[in-house]
């Protein structure tokens, strides 16, 4: 179950935010405070611009080039400055879900030569543990018929063929590719299916 707590005005370099802080109760679990960076009168567009991203502390608050995560929030957080409308859903589900601690975990045995699919694996844990389906709940509270959605994510489709809410068309996020996160791209592309643009 998910629930609006708190809307508040953010603004940023990107343009002002409407930021909708949502409880999503979790069985067995602490409940996570998903994050809704709204720009513009969302529900009166045709199709808004969205981008559904994921947590990652060492991307986007750090700045690690280990991964693409930080380059693709600030890539979209601008194309949705520059549109009439757009939203950011921010989901708390840090390392592909598997959390941070475990996600250092991770990237440990990514340095003792692992990709990111088998360190996972070697951890105990699928591929990719996130769900998206908080995404869709809280585009549905926000009265949000269709998107355009930025992403080189399959799985992020694939959240919405249940749902009231239509993908009309996919927009790929294209990011630089250095020494540090090459085997990191090519592994999402490979073993993970992620579209052009990863």
């Amino acid at each position: 179950m998910i629930q609006r707590a708190v809307t508040s005005r953010l603004p940023t370099r990107y343009g002002e935010f409407l930021l909708h802080a949502y409880v999503e109760e979790r069985e067995d679990e602490e409940p996570r405070v998903h994050l809704a960076l709204v720009r513009g009168t969302v529900e009166a567009e045709p199709a808004p611009l969205l981008r559904i991203h994921s947590e990652c502390l060492t991307g986007d608050l750090l700045a690690s080039v280990r991964c693409d995560c930080g380059e693709q929030l600030d890539q979209a957080l601008a194309a949705i400055g520059e549109a009439p409308g757009g939203i950011l859903i921010y989901l708390r589900q840090e390392g592909r879900g598997i959390g941070l601690v475990n996600k250092l975990r991770a990237y440990n045995l990514q340095d003792d030569g692992l990709d990111t699919v088998d360190a996972n694996l070697h951890l105990g844990f699928d591929p990719d543990e996130r769900d998206y389906s908080a995404a869709v709940d809280i585009l549905e509270d926000l009265g949000v018929p269709a998107v355009r959605l930025l992403t080189n994510n399959p799985n992020k489709i694939a959240a919405f063929e249940r749902s009231q809410v239509r993908v009309v068309e996919r927009l790929p996020l294209v990011v630089s590719e250095t020494a540090e996160n090459a085997n990191y791209l090519e592994t999402k592309r490979r073993r993970l299916g992620h579209l052009p643009g990863a």
